[in-house]
């Protein structure tokens, strides 16, 4: 019975605050008058009409590109911040080094990549991967270094191996600020996604929006931001549904 009033307050949750934000867009729409800000009806049958053609496609396309720099800059960072965070003495000789390259804004090595790298999915694949990546690593090696050493101790007490700890202790004691950390990620990754995907490409939604842009098709270019921001809130939902699913502990 917990569970049905917890998914129907979900759900009118979700359903209350599409409508308000459906009001606040038509407002908008009525207030200013103007063809780049067209109605939510009309914006809505551009999409569904867009999702039968073009719009699928690059749809997918960013979807890939996302979800490969999400994965490959957590299995990077994950494990090195949890050896930083369980070694503090080589913590201290990593850490000047985070601290000086985490400030610089990775985006500004985009042109550098694309050259590199091409203006394929390569190039956008490794320019997201590396801004999330110190995202993650830095949640995490912070998350390691602060973990209970009461959980430490009782498992050493059983005669647990150093891959014990990470194992057992370590990855699942960090394993909340991880998900934190790709959520957070996961931002940053929708808009550095749009960016590299208005630069020297034909593919992807950030294309597409500015395609519909310079085509004066506000309609069209409002059914790419809806296509970008339903794929947000589908991965947002992903990764609550993982935190549910691996980390039973917290919702018991």
């Amino acid at each position: 019975m917990r569970q049905v009033l917890k998914k129907t307050r979900g759900l009118w949750s979700l359903l209350s605050s599409s409508i308000l934000l459906l009001l606040i867009w038509w407002l908008l729409s009525f207030v200013l008058k103007s063809a780049a800000v067209p109605a939510p009806l009309a914006a809505l049958k551009s999409f569904l009409t867009s999702m039968q053609g073009d719009l699928s496609l690059h749809l997918i396309v960013s979807l890939y590109r996302v979800l490969a720099s999400l994965v490959l800059a957590t299995v990077l960072a994950v494990p090195l911040g949890i050896f930083l965070g369980k070694n503090p003495g080589i913590d201290a000789k990593v850490a000047p080094m985070i601290y000086l390259t985490y400030p610089v804004p990775k985006v500004v090595f985009m042109p550098i990549l694309l050259i590199l790298l091409g203006i394929g999915d390569l190039s956008k694949i490794v320019l997201i991967t590396l801004i999330t990546f110190y995202q993650i690593l830095v949640t995490t090696r912070d998350a390691a270094k602060n973990l209970e050493k009461g959980y430490l101790a009782s498992v050493l007490s059983l005669g647990a191996r150093p891959w014990d700890l990470y194992r057992h202790v370590y990855f699942p004691g960090c394993l909340p600020a991880i998900l934190t950390a790709l959520r957070l990620g996961l931002g940053t990754a929708m808009a550095v996604l749009f960016l590299a995907e208005t630069y020297a490409t034909q593919t992807g939604i950030g294309f597409f929006i500015m395609d519909s842009l310079s085509r004066m098709n506000y309609e069209e270019m409002f059914a790419g931001i809806i296509a970008m921001g339903l794929m947000g809130f589908f991965l947002y939902l992903l990764l609550d549904k993982a935190e549910k699913m691996v980390c039973t502990w917290m919702h018991l």
